[in-house]
C-alpha cells in the first residue's frame, strides 16, 4: 500500500477509523470521508498526519446527494464503508426510511464506484464494499437494511464483471463486531448472538480492517468475492 491513495467512506469512527489506521500504517495516503462526524474526523486526521505529514485529507459529503459526490482525482482504492442501520418492520416502512437505507448502503456505493472507475482503471486499483452477513440471511425487523445489503452483494459481483480486468471488486460481510450506538440490542440479545457464534466471542473493528487490507494489497487474483468475517456466525444462523 506504500504511496497508494485510498478513499474510505464513513472513515471517522468505528470500523472506518480502524480501516484508516490499518491502511495508513501500511503506507497508504487517505481521503477520509465523513458526513457529520467532523470532530472525530479531524482528530483522526491529526493523529495520522502526526505520524506521516500530509498523508490524510478530509472530505465532507452527504452521500445521499448524488449530485454533490466528491470529485475523484488520482485513486488506487475505494472502500465503501459508510452505512445507516435501523429497524424497518413490515407495516412501519416509510419512503424516507427506504431512501436513507437504500441510499446509503446501495445507491451511494454504486454512484461513487462509477465516479471512481476511470481513476481506478488507470491505476489498476480495487474496490472493497462493506456488506453484512444479513445480506444472505435477513435480520428480523430490518427489512430495508437487509435488502440494501443484499443489493450491495449483487453490486459487488456485477461491478467485478463490469470493471474487469483493470479493477478488482470484492466485499466483506461482518458479523457481531460492534453493537449499534443506541440500545437496539440489550445485553441479553448480545449474549444470545454471541452464544450462537461458533467462535463464541465478538470480533473487533481491526478484524475487518485486516480483511480490507488483504483484499486491497494481497488478494490480487480475487474479484467478485464476499468474505464473511463473523466468527462463523453465518453457518449457525
Amino acid at each position: 500500500m506504500q504511496g497508494k491513495v485510498v478513499l474510505i467512506t464513513g472513515g471517522a469512527k468505528r470500523v472506518g477509523a480502524a480501516t484508516c489506521r490499518r491502511l495508513h500504517s501500511a503506507g497508504a495516503n487517505l481521503m477520509l470521508h465523513y458526513r457529520v462526524s467532523a470532530g472525530e474526523a479531524r482528530l483522526l486526521q491529526a493523529e495520522l498526519n502526526h505520524q506521516r505529514k500530509d498523508s490524510v485529507a478530509l472530505i465532507q459529503a452527504d452521500l445521499l446527494d448524488i449530485a454533490k459526490l466528491p470529485a475523484i482525482g488520482r485513486l488506487d482504492a475505494l472502500v465503501n464503508n459508510a452505512s445507516s442501520f435501523f429497524q424497518t418492520p413490515v407495516g412501519e416502512i416509510t419512503a424516507a426510511a427506504w431512501e436513507d437505507l437504500i441510499g446509503t448502503n446501495l445507491r451511494a456505493p454504486l454512484f461513487l464506484s462509477q465516479a471512481a472507475a476511470p481513476a481506478l482503471k488507470k491505476s489498476q486499483g480495487a474496490i472493497v464494499n462493506i456488506t453484512d452477513i444479513h445480506a444472505e440471511r435477513p435480520l428480523k425487523n430490518y427489512v430495508v437494511y437487509s435488502v440494501a445489503k443484499a443489493g450491495l452483494v449483487g453490486l459487488t459481483r456485477s461491478l467485478a464483471r463490469e470493471l474487469a480486468p483493470e479493477v478488482r471488486v470484492n466485499a466483506i460481510a461482518p458479523g457481531p463486531i460492534l453493537w449499534p450506538d443506541d440500545e437496539t440490542f440489550d445485553e441479553l440479545s448480545r449474549q444470545r448472538i454471541i452464544s450462537h457464534t461458533p467462535l463464541k466471542r465478538e470480533g473487533t473493528p481491526e478484524d475487518i480492517a485486516k480483511a480490507v487490507h488483504f483484499l486491497l494489497a494481497e488478494a490480487t487474483y480475487v474479484t467478485g468475492e464476499t468474505i464473511n468475517v463473523d466468527g462463523g456466525r453465518h453457518v449457525a444462523l
